[in-house]
């Protein structure tokens, strides 16, 4: 045993060093990837059990983000087309089961909608649209109701933030629509001077025909590939251990301990 043991770890340290490092990796980047999955089920589930609770109405009061965050929410207003901001670099939306170019780039529209007896501005991703391909600047043809209408979404902290090199423009130009890479809801306060809540609104309309896709994906979309990605890991591990013992083994053999044994 003591042979074997030699065999194996005692002149093989560079060898059981790395062979130790290849499993620990695999197995914490497995378990994490696990974490991943398990975290956006209980976000799921937990979004699923807020949109049971009774629909918030954004005219009734001025909501904090903690009590309307993922409820449902109806409001009633009119759009301020003229301050929308499409956020660039959002690829196409889809939902569970459906099937398309995902890694199709697009924008998603924001645009503010001054809520009905007050002047709070509520804003609302309204959807995503494609990008122009021969030109970013030429943004696509959607139509925007005039007038006072009533709109249901779901409230989130923010319509999701890509990366970004710098802070954006400093100086952007106003009563014009402009592409930014994310939407600061404390920069677009300050810049229009305008009271607005602390959220956005997702839009859950379908059925219309405004040139925006609102097929919003679930929060569990990504969760069969944490799955895979973590049997990759542990099977990395599990790699790096069989190697790890075959070459010992092999290397036992070769220098005749079992007959010495």
């Amino acid at each position: 045993m003591n042979s074997l043991f030699n065999a194996l770890v005692a002149k093989r340290i560079v060898a059981t060093v790395s062979a130790l490092l290849v499993m620990a990796i695999g197995c914490a980047a497995g378990y994490w990837q696990l974490s991943r999955a398990s975290t956006k089920i209980a976000l799921a589930t937990n979004l699923l059990a807020r949109q049971q609770m009774p629909i918030l109405n954004a005219n009734d009061r001025a909501w904090t983000l903690t009590e309307a965050s993922e409820r449902r929410m109806t409001a009633r207003g009119h759009y301020l087309p003229d301050a929308a901001v499409w956020l660039d670099n959002r690829p196409r939306p889809f939902p569970a089961g459906a099937s398309g170019n995902s890694a199709q780039a697009g924008f998603y529209l924001m645009m503010p909608f001054r809520l009905e007896g007050g002047d709070e501005v509520l804003w609302v991703n309204r959807g995503w649209a494609p990008r122009n391909q021969d030109n970013r600047e030429t943004l696509p043809p959607v139509e925007t109701p005039v007038g006072a209408l009533n709109i249901e979404g779901i409230v989130f902290a923010h319509p999701g933030k890509v990366y970004e090199l710098g802070s954006g423009n400093a100086s952007p130009v106003l009563n014009r629509p402009r592409i930014e890479q994310n939407l600061n809801l404390d920069g677009e306060a300050k810049l229009h001077g305008w009271t607005q809540s602390p959220f956005i609104l997702r839009l859950e309309e379908s059925g219309i025909q405004d040139g925006l896709l609102r097929e919003w994906p679930p929060l569990t979309t990504g969760v069969d590939r944490h799955y895979a990605y973590a049997f990759q890991w542990f099977a990395l591990a599990f790699a790096g251990f069989v190697f790890w013992l075959v070459s010992g083994l092999r290397q036992y053999k070769r220098q005749g301990f079992v007959n010495e044994d």
